[in-house]
């Protein structure tokens, strides 16, 4: 496949189960380009590789007109050309086309997230892909996108043993689903982790048991609820797990054991709302395996 010139923009293959993965030449995006390579390859899609370059790659390379530089143009298909070398030699039949941005890296993969599956992103990034700890644009795609975003962290293979999906309210069936066709695909189970406290526990007063016992039936009600969609995938062992805990706090050390982690992410609340919310931020940022946000409404 051709990589597409600066400026153009890939909306869709016309093939089915396409993973798009945004790239540049640090070890969170080869890690990244690896994950999305293999999940394509589960899929039996294609694969979409994406490097951004905006002005701030012109002015680095030395540049003073609008358009790229040579230099810059020669190191961006070169990040580009190894990437799909790469990949290629490493999978079997996976259709890989290559893209060349010339837009900021969060909008360049939102718009291409058109014609995508799965986004992927890594953590952090350098050049087109400049970030904080976690990645400015890692944050802003998996705000934005209106499909699934896998965010990559963690090991080059994670060890865990089920996908694990953070459930909020009954609204999230749409992540168990997610979850359920990932388990298929990488043959392990689901587990739904869903924690809480005690209304009680946050004021003065110590909550009685018979009001901890039947906040805690409503809470295991949710989970079976929200389990649902699992007679649609009667392979997959599916687990709930009820614990007393932060929510951001309970997620990131489910993370540890987990091979993927599925986040809803919900619609804002309140003009002033974070648009992933604070426990999907929270374990965003230090969650060890990869963590799948999957957007609800």
């Amino acid at each position: 496949m051709g990589t597409v010139a600066a400026g153009d923009m890939v909306t869709g293959t016309g093939r089915p189960g396409v993973v798009l993965v945004g790239v540049d030449d640090t070890p969170e995006a080869r890690l990244a380009a690896d994950w999305a390579a293999t999940e394509a390859e589960r899929r039996g899609g294609a694969l979409q590789i994406t490097h951004a370059v905006g002005r701030g790659t012109d002015r680095a390379h030395g540049g003073t007109a609008e358009g790229l530089t040579d230099q810059a143009l020669a190191a961006a298909l070169g990040v580009l050309d190894d990437v799909r070398a790469r990949l290629g030699a490493a999978t079997t039949g996976v259709p890989i086309d290559t893209h060349l941005a010339r837009d900021e890296p969060a909008s360049a993969l939102l718009a291409a997230a058109a014609g995508a599956d799965l986004v992927v992103v890594g953590t952090r990034g350098r050049g087109g892909f400049a970030g904080l700890l976690l990645g400015s644009v890692s944050l802003k795609v998996a705000a934005h996108a209106d499909r699934p975003v896998v965010v990559v962290r963690g090991t080059e293979t994670p060890a865990g043993r089920d996908i694990v999906v953070g459930v909020r309210d009954d609204r999230d069936a749409e992540a168990v689903r997610f979850a359920l066709a990932e388990a298929e695909l990488h043959q392990v189970g689901v587990r739904l982790v869903h924690a809480w406290t005690p209304l009680g526990g946050t004021g003065l007063m110590v909550p009685r048991i018979s009001h901890v016992e039947e906040e805690r039936e409503a809470h295991a009600q949710l989970l079976n609820h929200v389990a649902r969609p699992v007679a649609e995938h009667p392979t997959v062992g599916l687990e709930t797990e009820l614990t007393v805990d932060s929510p951001a706090a309970a997620l990131v050390t489910a993370s540890a054991r987990a091979r993927l982690l599925v986040l809803p992410r919900h619609p804002v609340e309140g003009r002033l709302g974070l648009p992933l919310g604070t426990v999907v931020h929270a374990v965003l940022h230090h969650a060890s395996c990869p963590v799948a946000v999957v957007p609800v409404s």
